[in-house]
Formats: C-alpha cells, sequence, structure tokens
C-alpha cells in the first residue's frame, strides 16, 4: 500500500492552520526586505553610547530618544556625504539634503517616512515632528513624498532587554543606523564607575559605496554627538 504524502501524515500535528493574507504594507515589506538581502553587501558596525547626557537632555527638552538619534545622525551626516548617499547603477549619488527616515511601528507592519532636511531641525522640531508621523503612519495617512524622500534612516527598538538591533539597508541608500534599548550599565567616569545608562548602536552600509574605516568615522561622531549631549 503506498504511503500517504508527508502533507497529509502531519497535516494534524499543528492543530488547526489559518492564513492570512498580506496586507499592501506587509507585501512592500517583503519585497523591500528581500531586496536588501539579495542586492546589499552589507557591513555592520557597532558602537556604545554613554547615553546619561542625552537622558538629560530629553527630560529637559521634553525630547524623544527618537528625536536625539535622529538629530545626532542628521548633524554627523553633514561632514560624511557617502554616507547621505546612494550606490545606483556603477555610480555613486550624493545628495545635498539630509532626509533621515524614521521606521515607525503600525499595524502588523511598519512605515518608514522620512524627515525633510533634518539637520536644519532643531531638538524640538524633530520630537514633534516625529509625534506627528508617528500618529499619521498608524492612521494610513503618510503621503507618497514622505515615505520616499529618505536618504538615510534610523530605527530604535526600544523593547526591554533588546540590547542591540540590526539594521537593513534600504537600496539603493548608502547605510541605515538601528538603535537597541537603553539599559542600566556601571560606567567609568572622573576615574570612578558608578550607574549609568548605555546603548547599543548598529550601523549597516553598503559596502560598495561605504567602506569599513570611513563607517567607523560615521559611526563614532554619531556616538560623540550623543554622549556629550551636543544636540
Amino acid at each position: 500500500m503506498d504511503s500517504p504524502p508527508p502533507s497529509a501524515q502531519t497535516a494534524g500535528l499543528r492543530g488547526e492552520t489559518r492564513i492570512e493574507e498580506l496586507t499592501r504594507e506587509q507585501r512592500t515589506i517583503v519585497r523591500r526586505a528581500a531586496e536588501a538581502r539579495a542586492t546589499v553587501p552589507d557591513l555592520e558596525l557597532d558602537g556604545e553610547v554613554d547615553m546619561q547626557a542625552c537622558l538629560s537632555l530629553a527630560r529637559e527638552r521634553d525630547a524623544s530618544i527618537s528625536a536625539l538619534l535622529v538629530r545626532a545622525c542628521a548633524l554627523a551626516l553633514r561632514g560624511h556625504p557617502r554616507v547621505n548617499a546612494a550606490y545606483r547603477d556603477g555610480r555613486f549619488e550624493l545628495y545635498s539634503r539630509i532626509n533621515v527616515g524614521v521606521a515607525i511601528e503600525t499595524d502588523d507592519a511598519y512605515a518608514t517616512p522620512a524627515v525633510l532636511d533634518a539637520d536644519r531641525k532643531s531638538l524640538q522640531e524633530l520630537s514633534d515632528e516625529l509625534s506627528e508621523l508617528a500618529t499619521r503612519a498608524r492612521a494610513g495617512e503618510l503621503t507618497p513624498p514622505e515615505l520616499a524622500g529618505a536618504t538615510f534612516t534610523v530605527s530604535h527598538l526600544d523593547e526591554p532587554g533588546i540590547v542591540r538591533s540590526g539594521a537593513l539597508v534600504a537600496p539603493p541608500h548608502a547605510a541605515a543606523l538601528a538603535a537597541g534599548a537603553i539599559r542600566p550599565v556601571p560606567v567609568l567616569r572622573d576615574g570612578a564607575v558608578v550607574p549609568g545608562h548605555a546603548m547599543t548602536l548598529t550601523l549597516a552600509c553598503d559596502h560598495r559605496i561605504l567602506y569599513g574605516a570611513p563607517a567607523a568615522r560615521f559611526l563614532s561622531r554619531v556616538c560623540e554627538l550623543l554622549a556629550a549631549g551636543s544636540l
């Protein structure tokens, strides 16, 4: 007697199966994630930041941590044009405007609207704009220019226990930065070990345009700005 096909043999082991069709947003994420992993020869670098000064600044200015990250990246991008760029069709494209895309969680998906001219906006302006973008992203009200205008992307996975978050480089961008949660750690200040708070930053870059040494200099600059609270 022929044996039943494997699918029939194991069909009952998983219980009932519910099929969910992908939303338009989820289909876009599938396509872009597959494109990123299939086409971008990426290189990742990690940096550790003492966030004590930033936490104080956030309280003083009533600003979000995401706004601090966007501000630090935007200021650092001014001095590192190869990061605010793209590799396309065998050429480098360097952009004059600094538009930072920010990953925002929505229902069962996420959107990455761009903060246009982020380097020209104050910390409070960035915090207000990010709050507005998050509200409109979750309501499905983002415009095509907002979703297509980024020159660099930032994501902040602020979940307890998440030390490090990997980043996907969105083609044709040169780089993307991901931040883990801020966590309590002992730090060395003025020769003494004291309680502090740290964050791990991960920079992913397209190695066709952004190489290890310049990528490290950019990430070091972002870390320096955050650690000093110079935002």
